[in-house]
């Protein structure tokens, strides 16, 4: 065994037992790992996954999201099938051309005379992958793609418009992943720094900036965004009205911030690492950023995870109440207008409500991401 070490501690290579050891030891610890952060890591995989999509949702889409596919409106999802009507197996799944029977009541049949193979990697509309690449692939599609009278695989089947949901439900997630988080971030930063000034800059200034916190707190929020959002014209561009309300969720959205960072300031003044600090003359912005602001971050990120479902059902909501995005372009809160309509959402409830159902899993997701931060601050505080 002394032999053993002296050659590793030399340089040597380790030895095979040594390096499956080092291994299974590292397996344990991650393994000890996932346990005790259950909720933090199940929380980070379901918002990760929604980012991603987001990022590459041209690429997941077989479908340009404003293109309508005229005689097929509000038509059900493909039925996707590996057995034709002969009873055989297929290993390659297919689908058959819908046709419609009863214009009006939007009823479609399958037409079973002919099968089309799915495929991986189809070709289809051109766009720039991240935002960099010109491409036309996308990760699937119906084999004979440009083939006349081929169908199109259509997962949630498609809208009043004949628009493909299933399409319009990824390019949806972009801005509504992007205008509340982002909306959350930036109405925090200034919260922490209105916070930071409340507890720092004494009392005149804790005084006006608390009030004008206890103001804010005070009016009802989702109001105030309606108001807000109604003095600018409803037409805006995507780019533009995505500025509008993420302006306006910093404008509203500071206050709690604010009075949970100047009370985290105020009880860590106290301290004695702080005092010290003051004891030896450093300023009091050194103070603030390298004593305060570390030893408040857990509480603060746990606050942000707090806030950012609210932001997020605060665009859903304008959206759906139409003075959100505006058509042809998409988020979820306008997809969930189709809802509204009582006949066509009990004939296809899951397609109808997919956006409700993938904001429920992000906010799912954010909710065990927060409670996972708090957990481990309150460990560390302990």
């Amino acid at each position: 065994m002394s032999e053993k070490t002296t050659q590793t501690e030399k340089g040597a290579p380790l030895s095979e037992e040594l390096r499956e050891t080092v291994r299974r030891g590292r397996l344990r610890r991650g393994i000890r790992f996932v346990r005790r952060r259950k909720k933090f890591v199940a929380g980070l995989v379901i918002v990760v996954f929604f980012y991603a999509v987001a990022l590459f949702a041209d690429f997941l889409a077989p479908y340009d999201y404003r293109t309508q596919f005229r005689g097929e409106p509000g038509a059900p999802p493909n039925a996707v099938h590996f057995v034709d009507e002969q009873g055989n197996f297929h290993l390659r799944p297919f689908i058959y051309a819908r046709l419609m029977v009863d214009p009006l009541a939007r009823r479609y049949e399958e037409d079973t005379a002919r099968a089309y193979p799915l495929a991986l990697f189809t070709k289809g509309y051109a766009y720039k992958l991240l935002g960099i690449f010109p491409v036309s692939t996308h990760l699937f599609g119906v084999r004979e793609q440009g083939e006349r009278g081929a169908p199109r695989i259509q997962l949630l089947g498609t809208d009043n418009l004949a628009r493909d949901r299933f399409s319009r439900l990824l390019i949806a997630s972009r801005f509504s992943l992007v205008v509340g988080p982002l909306g959350t971030l930036l109405a925090s930063a200034l919260g922490i720094l209105l916070g930071c000034l409340a507890g720092f800059g004494g009392r005149l200034v804790d005084s006006v900036l608390m009030r004008a916190a206890d103001v804010m707190m005070a009016l009802p929020t989702l109001v105030l965004v309606l108001a807000a959002r109604a003095a600018f014209p409803l037409d805006l561009p995507p780019t533009r009205a995505a500025i509008l309300l993420i302006s306006i969720f910093v404008a509203v959205g500071w206050a709690e911030m604010a009075r949970l960072t100047r009370g985290l300031v105020l009880s860590l003044r106290k301290r004695e690492f702080v005092l010290a600090a003051e004891s030896i003359g450093l300023s009091k912005a050194r103070i603030l950023f390298r004593h305060i602001l570390p030893n408040a971050a857990r509480p603060l990120l746990v606050q942000v995870t707090l806030m950012l479902p609210y932001f997020l059902l605060t665009e859903t909501a304008l959206s759906y109440l139409g003075v959100g995005l505006q058509e042809p372009e998409v988020s979820w809160g306008s997809m969930l207008q189709d809802a509204r309509e009582i006949s066509l959402l009990r004939d296809q409830p899951f397609t109808l409500l997919a956006p409700a159902f993938a904001i429920f899993i992000f906010v799912l997701g954010v909710r065990l991401l927060s409670d996972g931060l708090k957990a481990k601050s309150e460990r560390g505080l302990s």
